[in-house]
């Protein structure tokens, strides 16, 4: 692959403007049909540094189109795909935004920036609502290359790069300006990122002088952390050939098969240590210790089952684990309800299955159990990713829709996967299957999620077997289809075994005696002060 990247002439003078655009289109006529790729800087529709909203509109207003047309015409005559920041409008508000054109000059993705500074919150008053949202990195998959985004600010915040890492890029575009930083923090930076994601990274920025030690330093960077071109001041372009599926792998550790250098830190990472995981996260669900309370729907005693409140007040009390239950939707949402019926604890009529989401979310769920909860509606899955991911252990009841050998609907399964991962809460979960065939089928697909063996009236004595055969980590035993012997059968395989349920705090303390690692009880304030005693 051959890159261009470009870095072009800048100044706090505005009059400097038009001859600096003008200088930025004539490098893109200048390149040719040998280039694969080209990286243009951030704000490349603002050519000075302006210091209000008002300028800078004005010159965004004055170039957007006549740079994004260049940008397209570019990439149809060179045939090479083309990344450059401008501002982009949406819905009446500014975004700061990196363009992706393809080949054929059609608008392939757009990154928005992440960590916008102070000048951009306060002073362009850019929109920047979505990024205190919940977001995975932006990838953009182009010709069999995965691309990875940093804009200027972002190339600060080191703890995303584990994040962008996961995703196995192969090449991150940074368009930038940095304009206080040295050449050398630069690269410093790019040769970090580089090595830490194991992509390939192409920096653009803008040069304030040639003979400026600050700002400029567009460079690409391989993952083996070697810099492979940095213009510094330089203006005008440059290109650099490599082959972006050339890896840098290492030992993992000492005597160890050789891996990426992420791979290597994933093995010993502990989010706890770091600010994003917030003192509310715990262990997860292979380090924390035993016996557990599980509430088993949430604290179901003191507000309806599998819901919010319920969940919220668990987690609150100290819950180490919460039990809820999955259903699909009929337009392939993913609900928790333990019934299939709705009839029980809603004002709905039939099955969840047979429902919409738009439909489930016309009902009230919580005018059953009492009036001060009427009005509660059905709680998505992702609802309880998004607010108690990585707080509390999820012991998720994936309700079976058969129980002979069917397969659980492979879409559904795949979401429930995906969406775990998405807010990193694979290490805080397993899944409780029922069926055979289920469980075999969620082993496969989601190997590293630990599975509890659910209880089958058909074959109730044989669950501890069933976890054998399958290499299952838990057991969900089910009063009174169990004894002495299973659990310690089970703990002799190293299988943990939870018991469903209880809500006396005598029988919980002889479950305690025989072994059971984990209660799930629907009253989780006195039986979590029994355990704690």
């Amino acid at each position: 692959m051959k890159a261009c990247i470009i870095q072009p002439p800048y100044s706090r003078d505005l009059s400097h403007s038009d001859a600096y655009f003008q200088y930025k289109l004539q490098l893109l006529d200048n390149c040719d049909a040998s280039i694969d790729l080209i990286v243009l800087p951030e704000y490349s529709d603002v050519p000075c540094a302006t210091t209000t909203r008002e300028e800078t509109l004005h010159y965004h207003r004055k170039y957007i189109n006549v740079l994004l047309d260049k940008c397209r015409e570019t990439a149809q005559r060179c045939g090479a795909i083309v990344f450059v920041n401008a501002l982009c409008e949406i819905n009446g508000n500014y975004r700061n935004t990196t363009y992706a054109f393809n080949e054929k000059g059609e608008l392939a993705g757009q990154y928005f920036k992440r960590h916008l500074p102070p000048l951009e919150q306060e002073t362009l008053e850019l929109d920047s609502d979505y990024t205190f949202q919940f977001s995975q990195p932006y990838i953009l998959e182009l010709n069999g290359l995965r691309y990875g985004f940093l804009t200027c600010y972002d190339f600060y915040f080191y703890e995303a790069f584990a994040n962008i890492a996961k995703e196995k890029v192969d090449i991150i575009i940074g368009c930038s300006l940095q304009r206080s930083d040295s050449h050398d923090a630069i690269e410093t930076m790019c040769r970090f990122l580089a090595y830490n994601t194991n992509a390939y990274v192409l920096r653009s920025s803008v040069s304030f002088s040639e003979d400026s030690n600050i700002c400029g330093a567009s460079m690409a960077v391989s993952p083996y952390g070697k810099v492979l071109t940095n213009m510094k001041g330089k203006f005008g372009m440059t290109t650099v050939e490599f082959d972006p599926k050339d890896k840098y792998y290492k030992p993992a550790g000492f005597g160890n098969p050789d891996a990426a250098h992420y791979e290597y830190i994933e093995y010993g990472r502990k989010p706890w240590q770091y600010r994003p995981s917030g003192s509310a996260m715990i262990r997860n669900e292979h380090t924390l210790g035993y016996p557990r309370v599980c509430a088993h729907r949430g604290f179901s005693v003191i507000a309806p089952e599998n819901s919010m409140p319920a969940f919220g007040a668990a987690i609150a009390l100290g819950a180490e684990e919460i039990e809820f239950d999955l259903w699909p939707t009929a337009d392939g949402e993913i609900v928790s309800i333990h019934d299939r019926s709705l009839d029980r604890i809603s004002d709905g009529t039939g099955l969840v299955t047979d429902h919409t989401l738009k439909e489930l979310e016309s009902y009230d769920f919580g005018v059953k159990f009492s009036e001060k909860f009427q009005g509660l509606r059905i709680v998505k899955f992702e609802d309880i990713l998004r607010k108690f991911s990585s707080q509390v252990i999820m012991n998720i009841h994936i309700k079976p829709l058969s129980y002979d050998d069917t397969p659980y609907p492979i879409d559904a399964m795949k979401k429930i996967v995906a969406l775990l991962r998405a807010y990193n809460a694979e290490k805080h979960a397993y899944f409780m299957l029922e069926t055979d065939a289920q469980i075999q089928q969620f082993k496969q697909y989601a190997p590293d999620i630990p599975i509890c063996v659910g209880h089958l009236k058909a074959r109730p004595w044989e669950i501890v077997d069933r976890a054998i055969q399958f290499s299952c980590e838990k057991v969900q035993l089910f009063k009174p289809y169990f004894n002495q012997e299973m659990i310690d059968k089970a703990h002799a395989h190293d299988i943990k075994c939870n018991i469903f349920w209880s809500d006396d705090p005598e029988e919980t303390k002889t479950f305690l005696e025989i072994g059971i690692d984990t209660i799930l009880t629907n009253d989780y304030q006195r039986i979590s002060q029994c355990v704690e005693r």
